[in-house]
This record gives structure tokens, sequence and C-alpha cells, in this order.
């Protein structure tokens, strides 16, 4: 089975993190070189790695940040780790994945730790997490897919790389044949390039809409499902990622399409919404597609990244540990 690009875009060499640039691919396929921790914090900010990415991306910078502290004594390394685990949470703040990668990292480290013996317990630290991210996908992938029928026409937004991986390959093994529609997803067209660029490599030949078709696309009848990931998810079942998926879920209301959202598990830190930071990017953002100006001079943009689906709009969301309504999403903790 071929193993799509976005699968393998954050590598950690022995002096850097190469990280693939979504914000080209698959136009153009350019590495970001990051010999430092603080440079993949900003790499991280700047958009160079989504979806997924950020994740292995943090991890990878915890590595850097345990090489950058080796020559110094125990208790000082413990204290410039965290502080890069500090640097790398603060980058993108409604994504609970960099935060919970950091404190899965660092807890498994012991604080006597310095040198060498520091370098090599975080690496395998941030290996073991890693590897656990793709199991919890696979899982999530699979219950996924059992809400899929054969023949299912699936509408995305911005499906994070590893759960639509995960997704797609349970469904393959159980032989389901599916279609998907991609919105484009603006400003950063991820839809259009990340999500349908690894849905052709598995073997798809998806349909791209814009992200103002959804309504018109389901009026038509051109999807049975909408599927989409999930950035954080409250225990009492708000859904909260990129902006646009609000707009899915209303539609899919309106023209009585299932919406599901995929999470690995609800955020135990989130009881409510107003226990998640909406992460508002520079309005000039969406002046913007590919690096090229498409707005008129003089006029200003309005960028939150993410915007809240509520419970009332949610069919189902999916996790690692199976399918809830989302009143009953905590019991999957």
């Amino acid at each position: 089975m071929n193993v799509p690009v976005l699968a393998d875009s954050v590598r950690l060499t022995e002096d850097a993190v190469e990280i693939l640039d979504r914000r080209v691919y698959p136009l153009e396929v350019r590495w970001v070189r990051c010999v430092t921790s603080e440079e993949v914090a900003v790499a991280i900010e700047r958009m160079v790695t989504q979806s997924s990415g950020p994740l292995f991306a943090a991890t990878a910078g915890l590595v850097l940040g345990a090489r950058e502290a080796r020559d110094e004594p125990p208790g000082v390394a413990a204290e410039r780790l965290r502080a890069v685990g500090e640097r790398l949470v603060s980058t993108r703040p409604t994504n609970n994945h960099i935060r919970d990668a950091v404190h899965g990292v660092l807890s498994a480290i012991p604080g006597s730790l310095a040198g060498q013996d520091l370098v090599a317990a975080v690496t395998e630290a941030a290996r073991a997490h890693d590897a656990a991210y793709w199991a919890r996908s696979a899982a999530l992938g699979e219950h996924a897919a059992s809400l899929l029928d054969d023949g299912a026409r699936v509408l995305t937004h911005c499906w994070a790389d590893a759960y639509l991986i995960g997704t797609v390959r349970a469904a393959q093994a159980a032989g389901k044949r599916l279609e998907f529609v991609c919105t484009e997803t603006r400003p950063y067209l991820q839809g259009a390039r990340l999500t349908a660029a690894t849905l052709v490599e598995m073997g798809y030949r998806p349909t791209l809409i814009t992200d103002g078709m959804v309504a018109a696309a389901l009026a038509d009848g051109l999807a049975d499902v909408a599927l989409t990931a999930a950035d954080r998810v409250t225990l009492d079942g708000h859904v909260v990622n990129k902006v646009g998926t609000l707009g899915v879920a209303l539609a899919a209301r309106a023209f009585d399409v299932p919406f599901y959202a995929m999470v690995d598990a609800p955020d135990p830190l989130a009881p409510a919404i107003e226990d998640v930071v909406i992460e508002r990017r520079d309005g000039d953002e969406v002046l913007r597609v590919l690096g090229h100006r498409t707005a008129a001079h003089g006029v200003t943009g309005y960028y939150p990244a993410f915007d809240v689906t509520p419970p009332r709009l949610v069919t189902r969301i999916v996790t690692e540990r199976g399918v809830y309504p989302p009143d009953h999403v905590k019991e999957a903790l």
C-alpha cells in the first residue's frame, strides 16, 4: 500500500528538523529546515505545517530542545526543555495536539537527566508519542469507516491527514467503495491541495468545490454524508474545527445529511466551549491566496482560524474508543 507524502512530512535528522512546506505542496515540494527549537515554533506559527503536522513538529522540536540543553546540568536542562515546550504550545492555541504532545514527552523524562542521556530519552519519548498517535488514528479510522456505506459519497472539509489516511485504509480493507467531495478550504486551500492530493495518492478522483458551494452541492445530492476532523471537542460536545465547518454542519442539517466529526478523544481540560481559545489570525491572510493578493486594495480582512459547531448540529462524534452522540462524548475518556 502506498504511503502518502503527508504521512512523512516532518523528518528529524542528526542536526535539524525538516518540515514539508504545506503552504505550497503539492504544487511545489519544498522542505523548511529548522536547526533550532525556536525555528520549529516559528514554522508552526507561519503555517508551514498544518493538520497533524504540528504534532510531529512539536515532538521533533523537543528533541532539538534536548540537544540545545545537553551541556547544561540536570536542573537547568530540565528547565530549558520545559521552556521549549511552553514555546511550542503557544504557537497554535486551539488544537490541543501540541499541548498533549509536549506534556506526553516531558512527563516521560526524569528531571535528573542531562547530556546525551537526556537527548536519547527525549528522542525515544517523541518517537513513542508519534507512533501512539498513528495507532490512535488507525483506530479512529476504523470507527469512522464503519459509518460509511459501500458507495457512499463523502463531503470533507480540511480533513486532518492522519485521520484521513486511517479512515480510507479502513474502508479499503473492508472493501467499501467511496467517492469524495472536497471543499477547497480558504484561505490556505488545504482541502484543494492537501486533502485532495492525499486522496489521489490513495487511488481516488475527488471532486473539488469552493467553500461557498457546500449547500448547493448537498441540495444537488452530491454527497450522502459530511465527515470532518475536529481540532478539539469539548466534554459537552462542541466541535471546534477549521473555519467553515459550522457552515458545512448547517447545510448538512438543512438537507438531512449526517454530519460526523472525528477526534482522538474529547479534551478533559475543556468541559465547555468557554474553555477553548479560538485562534484569530491576521486578517491580511484572507486577502491573499498562495502568496498572491486577490482582494482589492483598501479592503480589510477578518480571519478566525476555527469555528464552533454546537452539539445540536452534530450527528455523531467519532473517537478512538468508538462513536458517540455529542451529549455522551465524555464517555470516550
